[in-house]
């Protein structure tokens, strides 16, 4: 029998001294105190704000992200939000003036699809951790329970303006898991990231992707017909759950033994938790569509949508979204009828067009993803304002994250998430010069305060691991 460590005894004390203060509380008289409060959400946020003294940039071109172009215009942030946005507004004395000539300040970048810290670099089989695929039907995990915080991918999108960001599980199943809406800054926990007040999300996935996976395991569904077959039960599962859950509420019945995935998908049919579907075809988005008519729940947004160009009026009649890509195309047969016009058509019906990466290397330059839809654009006899096109990275993307109260347009009120850019954030040219998180300043570019490289990056370098 080896030694007790030098650990054990203080390990026992401490027991023995729980175990004392415990039977002291026991042995108090009960007292009249207040109702406990209800308890918190599981997982809830914890993300608190950098403080951050005032300031006032000066003298910039200004794209307020809801179609406004301000020139030689200011932006004043105090207490982490937007003050004022213009060129007529007293500053306070005492406030900071930071000279924002020649520069252009957007709203913050929002990725709404990204897997960074699900399949982190470096790239491992031990971290790929965005698809759990065990079942078409994973409703019940969570992407935020994958999320690796120090994954150095956060720091380059960072870099690249990107303040907010979506979270999802991967498109294997039918129905994938929950989303997660994240702040972009530096920390330990994925708590310490999570977007206050930002609703999840629940990933679904059309077609290909699916129908491969459980098709190679001779299992269901192996067809397109088998995939809507799925949803169709889940969702008439996910209905009696919750007249279950409605039911015991009012008195009449006992409530059901919790499930985890029909608490998600009974989240979509309140209007609580928003859709995010992996689907490419117009044709499958249109059943998605009448799917959602049939249940009575918000399609939400397309995801991909290479074939959105197709049905962009009924995109606009559901108040569907599509995120899109600027040219990605042809490397599965459902992205085989893309065209570079895609975002460039649904954006001309006044449906909801969405820039978005779904990769650790296009989040870091989707300014340009955009650029290239105004080019294919103007060739095709569509000229689109960079005001206008602003609209695909920030309020948009905010309205398919149900965030838009708080996020995607530099008002008064607004979070002061937004980016100083050294140009015409469209151009090849251009760079961000410095990014705010409320109102923090989290990147500077050139700026050796700022550091590039998280702890995990540091850990590599000083260990001379890989080399």
């Amino acid at each position: 029998m080896s030694p007790p460590s030098p650990r054990q005894p203080r390990r026992a004390a401490a027991v023995v001294l729980a175990a004392t203060t415990l039977a002291a509380c026991a042995s108090q008289a009960p007292r009249d105190e207040p109702p406990a409060a209800a308890p918190a959400a599981p997982f809830a946020s914890a993300y608190v704000p950098s403080p951050a003294a005032p300031f006032v940039l000066e003298g910039a071109t200004v794209l307020t992200g809801d179609g406004g172009r301000l020139e030689n215009a200011s932006v004043y942030v105090a207490d982490g939000v937007v003050q004022a946005v213009g060129a007529d507004f007293e500053v306070p004395a005492g406030v900071q003036r930071i000279d924002a000539r020649g520069r252009w300040i957007t709203p913050g970048i929002i990725d709404v699809h990204s897997h960074l810290g699900n399949y982190p670099v470096p790239s491992a089989k031990a971290h790929q951790d965005g698809n759990e695929m065990t079942s078409p039907n994973t409703a019940g995990v969570w992407a935020e329970h994958s999320v690796w915080p120090q994954d150095p991918g956060f720091n380059t999108a960072r870099a690249a303006g990107v303040t907010s960001l979506q979270v999802l599980p991967g498109s294997a199943n039918l129905f994938g898991g929950r989303t997660v809406t994240l702040k972009n800054v530096p920390a330990r926990t994925v708590q310490e990231m999570k977007f206050p007040g930002a609703p999840h999300g629940l990933k679904m996935a059309c077609g290909e992707n699916p129908k491969r996976v459980y098709g190679e395991r001779q299992a269901t569904p192996m067809t397109r017909m088998g995939n809507v077959a799925g949803y169709r039960t889940a969702w008439i599962e996910a209905r009696e759950y919750l007249e279950q859950q409605e039911q015991a509420a009012a008195g009449e019945g006992e409530p059901p033994t919790r499930d985890l995935a029909l608490e998600t998908l009974a989240g979509v049919l309140k209007g609580e938790i928003l859709i995010h579907n992996h689907c490419y075809r117009a044709d499958e988005m249109a059943l998605m569509i009448d799917l959602g008519r049939e249940f009575g729940y918000h399609p939400g947004t397309f995801h991909h949508a290479t074939e959105a160009y197709k049905i962009a009026d009924l995109l606009k009649e559901s108040g569907s979204c599509a995120a899109m890509w600027a040219d990605w195309w042809g490397f599965k047969l459902e992205a085989w009828d893309a065209i570079r016009e895609n975002i460039a058509i649904v954006d001309a019906v006044g449906a909801c067009a969405i820039v978005h990466s779904d990769s650790e290397v296009e989040i870091q330059r989707l300014n340009q993803e955009a650029a290239k839809v105004m080019a294919a654009a103007r060739r095709a006899g569509m000229e689109i304002s960079p005001e206008h096109a602003i609209r695909w990275l920030t309020l948009n993307a905010a309205h398919s994250l149900g965030i838009a109260d708080q996020a995607g347009t530099l008002a008064p009120g607004k979070m002061a998430d937004l980016v100083v850019w050294n140009d015409n954030p469209f151009s090849v040219y251009a760079r961000a010069e410095r990014v705010y998180v409320d109102g923090a300043l989290v990147h500077e570019h050139g700026n050796p305060a700022f550091p590039s490289q998280s702890d995990f990056e540091l850990g590599m370098i000083e260990t001379g691991a890989g080399q």
